[in-house]
Parts: C-alpha cells; sequence; structure tokens
C-alpha cells in the first residue's frame, strides 16, 4: 500500500500575511505576495499554502483563486500556535549594508526575540531602511519556519541605550579587549539577556568605558582570533541559544 502523502505538503510554499487568521478567514494577497504564489511557484486553486500571522501562529491555507494579480486563500487548519521565544535581545553596531543584512537574516533564523540596532562613534552606517530591513526579517522567517518575527526596534545611539536599560536585563558585552569566557558567563546567568556588539572599528575607549559602568554588563570573548562585526553577533548570539536559548529543548 502506498504511503499516505504528508499534509500539508512540505514543499507547500510559506508566507507571513498581516491579517489575523482563525479557521475559515479568507485572505487577499496582491503584489509581490502574489506574485510569488502566482508566477513563481504556479499555484492552482486546490493548492495547499502555509500562512502565518505572528499572533495565532501557523495555518494550511487553501487556494480558493489564483488570478494573474491576486491570489485568494481560506484558513484551514492550525498546524502550530505562535513559538514561546527565549527572552533575547541582540544589540547590534549597524555595519555596512551587505553585512548587516546577514546579521539581520542569521539572528532570526537562529531565534531572537528582537533586534536593536546601534549607532556608535567608529559606525560607518549611519541610519537603516527599516522597511527593507523588515523585509529581509520575514523573508528569513518563511524559510526556517518561524512563527514568530523577530521585533525590529528603531536605530538608537549607545548612550541612549545605556541611560534606558532595563534593571532586570544582563547585557553580554562582546568586548575586543577580552573579558569572561562567553560560555561560561551565559551558563551562569538566568533571566531576560541581550548581547552587545561593535561596528566594523569597534567601541572607542568613551564607549567601552560606559558600557562596563553598567551594573548589568558582563564583558565576554569570544576566543584568541578578532572576529568582525557580523560574525561576532551571529558567533554569540548561536552560542547563548545552545547554552541557554530554545535549542536545548528536544524536538
Amino acid at each position: 500500500m502506498p504511503a499516505t502523502p504528508a499534509w500539508p505538503p512540505k514543499s507547500a510554499p510559506r508566507l507571513f500575511v498581516s491579517q489575523v487568521l482563525g479557521a475559515g478567514a479568507q485572505i487577499a494577497l496582491d503584489g509581490p505576495q502574489a506574485h510569488y504564489l502566482g508566477r513563481v511557484m504556479r499555484v492552482a486553486p486546490g493548492d495547499v499554502v502555509i500562512l502565518c500571522d505572528n499572533v495565532t501562529g501557523e495555518w494550511a491555507a487553501r487556494v480558493i483563486e489564483a488570478g494573474k494579480r491576486d491570489v485568494v486563500l481560506a484558513a484551514e487548519t492550525l498546524l502550530r500556535p505562535r513559538e514561546a521565544v527565549p527572552d533575547f535581545t541582540l544589540c547590534a553596531a549597524l555595519l555596512k549594508k551587505d553585512r548587516f543584512d546577514l546579521v539581520l537574516e542569521k539572528a532570526t533564523e537562529l531565534g531572537v526575540a528582537r533586534i536593536q540596532p546601534v549607532l556608535t562613534r567608529r559606525c560607518v552606517a549611519d541610519k537603516l531602511n527599516p522597511e527593507r530591513a523588515q523585509a529581509i526579517l520575514t523573508e528569513a522567517a518563511e524559510q526556517c519556519a518561524r512563527t514568530a518575527l523577530p521585533e525590529l526596534l528603531p536605530v538608537v545611539k549607545l548612550d541612549a541605550l545605556l541611560k534606558d536599560w532595563q534593571a532586570d536585563r544582563a547585557l553580554f558585552f562582546a568586548d575586543e579587549n577580552g573579558g569572561e569566557p562567553a560560555a561560561a558567563v551565559f551558563g551562569a546567568t538566568t533571566g531576560p539577556a541581550a548581547l552587545l556588539t561593535g561596528p566594523e572599528g569597534g567601541f572607542d575607549e568613551a564607549e567601552r568605558a560606559a558600557i562596563r559602568a553598567l551594573p548589568q554588563t558582563r564583558a565576554i570573548t569570544l576566543g584568541p582570533r578578532v572576529l568582525r562585526g557580523e560574525t561576532a553577533a551571529i558567533a554569540a548570539t548561536a552560542l547563548w541559544m545552545g547554552t541557554m536559548g530554545d535549542w536545548r529543548a528536544s524536538t
């Protein structure tokens, strides 16, 4: 007897939508999402698409209409509720566009709850296009099957970030001048956490002193080599997720 095909199919397209979903809810997509489904994936009435709304979770939806400029779907089955995300914030200094794009993409895949872009004195970039950045986060979440989008916070200057720091949130400071071994510090610190990584030119001495003066700061080292800003952000986030985050949970 042939095996019963998996439902929904693993090859089904996956998209985040702005509408809150529920059983029977109809969703009309146009623009790039309709183009992707209709012209790239070539969906037809009756096909299944996986939809996420960042509120209720992940739904299997059936294509009702597939036109040239819009696609209409109906949500049928809740496959997974919105995932619980570890309370981890990546505070990453702005980098050159392609490098910060990589940070946004990989931080999403790794499972961060929020991303806080930070402006420091030695940042080469001084601004971020929020619409473009959000698109990168959404595409990465779709690719890695997240049901919760990371929150993208507005760019903030370092001094403002430190001034308004939450009293109960640990700040792991990836200091190129050294600190305690990251894995040991992560494993000994519970509760809400954040990681601060620097720009291409690193932090200057005044910034470093201000960061270390914050009572919640724990300076960490990421090993014997000097890492690029994007490498430090990705590597340290992965290490925290493996030590204290949801990578420890059984699947």
